[in-house]
């Protein structure tokens, strides 16, 4: 078929266009303007995401600064205190592997959305509870929908956002992070010291609500993942899952990553008050400088790890980390700025290669399945995690002073483990590209034929 000759008005000079009618030029500047408008809703999912992340992660850590409160007002013995604090994580944990065999069987918004409103559901809860068994039920109910939502977001943040620009938005997510432990953690603190623990819970509930009304409007359908053919049985899924070489090696550095920090992490407030000089008033600017680090310094972690490559840029970060470890891990008695000039790096190169990290294992995954995977994957975050404190505490020691005693074992078991995930990053392969337009196409939702 041949082109349409069209007459330019204030030229003699005569332009080539398409069969339909739209000259060249008219169809390149339509392709910008919807590369604009495509980058613009990234940009405002990519918040909505962020803004989710924000108050799932203020509502896991805002129980252990208020931890005082909760022993006095209720009662709590340290051992009921402790299974308050880590019934989250257990109860998300579990939540994540049951919904990794699930998960790629409904649409991502509706998904994302009942997971989202039952998290805000379980921290009403939270807020409402008088007791030791009502507030462990209600941080259980909280830790099943929270503990999910982490992994699907990153699963919808691979579906919608390109490759080249997903390193940036994943960055934008752990600003999520930081942003909870500047501004929403200290101010939950101040809110629970002036009007009661149970006001932080309930306010944060209600700032929720916005949140969720604006997933409602910007979240896609998002269904074009969803296989037509008969649903797998649950072995079929699990060796899916499982039995893949490349999931199990995003599996082992999710795990590698995770105990290169949080064995030390959970700690450092409690070494620096014990071992280092720091009063307990002057801890809440030693993690506010982490958190502004973190701010800052995810966001062009991530920029770098598209531009550079992702694997690069979390073996320099990692390698960092390392050091910082061995330095946080082996201190004396020091001044607060001090404190939070070493703990705040630590904090952002913990963040930073978390970036990338996460990155590669949301590229690692088709799909198909990355929701179920990211979901298993978030689960293996958590459990991990937990174990990984566990480990440091079994390892630390007090001396009758009250120091802690054998820190700096514990910084070099972090730092093996942040060695051996500079190995398994390069191990990981990246999944079969698709476009993420793709995902959503047709008006429905539904997955363009070509791409299935």
């Amino acid at each position: 078929m041949e082109g349409q000759v069209v007459e330019d008005s204030a030229s003699p000079m005569r332009r080539v266009a398409k069969p339909w009618g739209f000259p060249i030029s008219d169809m390149v500047d339509m392709d910008e303007a919807a590369s604009r408008a495509q980058r613009r809703r990234e940009l405002i999912l990519v918040l909505m995401l962020a803004s989710v992340q924000f108050t799932s992660i203020v509502d896991f850590m805002l129980v252990m600064p208020l931890g005082p409160q909760l022993r006095r007002v209720l009662g709590l013995s340290p051992d009921q205190f402790g299974r308050i604090v880590s019934s989250y994580t257990v109860a998300a944990g579990v939540a994540g592997f049951i919904a990794s065999f699930v998960m790629d069987r409904f649409g991502r918004k509706a998904a994302f959305l009942t997971l989202y409103a039952g998290f805000l559901i379980g921290t009403f809860l939270c807020g409402m509870a008088w007791s030791f068994s009502t507030l462990l039920a209600a941080r259980v109910a909280t830790g099943v929908f929270g503990g999910i939502l982490g992994g699907l977001a990153l699963a919808i943040v691979g579906d919608v956002v390109p490759e080249e620009r997903r390193g940036r938005a994943t960055g934008a997510l752990m600003s999520a992070f930081a942003i909870a432990s500047v501004v929403g953690v200290p101010v939950g603190l101040k809110i629970g010291t002036s009007h009661g623990w149970q006001a932080p819970f309930l306010i944060l509930a209600a700032l929720g609500l916005p949140v969720l009304l604006l997933a409602i409007r910007v979240l896609p359908p998002m269904r074009g993942h969803i296989s037509h053919r008969e649903p797998a049985s649950i072995w079929r899924r699990t060796v899916d899952m499982f039995g893949s070489a490349n999931h199990l090696r995003a599996f082992a550095l999710t795990v590698a990553v995770m105990f290169g920090g949080f064995t030390v992490i959970p700690y450092i407030s409690v070494y620096l008050v014990a071992n280092c000089g720091i009063r307990e008033d002057q801890l809440l600017w030693v993690f506010v400088s982490g958190g502004l680090l973190t701010l800052v310094g995810a966001p062009l972690i991530g920029r770098a790890a598209d531009h550079f490559g992702k694997l690069l840029i979390f073996r320099i970060v990692a390698s960092i980390a390392c050091f910082l470890l061995i330095a946080v891990t082996s201190l004396g008695a020091i001044t607060i700025w001090t404190a939070s000039a070493v703990f705040g790096c630590l904090m952002l190169a913990n963040a930073g290669r978390m970036v990338p990290a996460l990155a590669m294992v949301t590229g690692s995954v088709e799909p198909a399945h990355r929701g179920g995977f990211m979901s298993a994957n978030s689960a293996v975050q958590h459990l991990a995690a937990g174990i990984a404190a566990d480990v440091g505490g079994w390892i630390l020691i007090e001396s009758p002073t009250g120091e802690l005693l054998h820190y700096d074992r514990v910084g070099w078991l972090a730092v093996s483990f942040t060695v051996r995930s500079l190995w398994l990053a390069g191990r990981l392969r990246a999944a079969r590209p698709s476009s993420p337009a793709s995902i959503v196409v047709d008006g429905r939702g539904d997955q363009a034929p070509e791409a299935r």
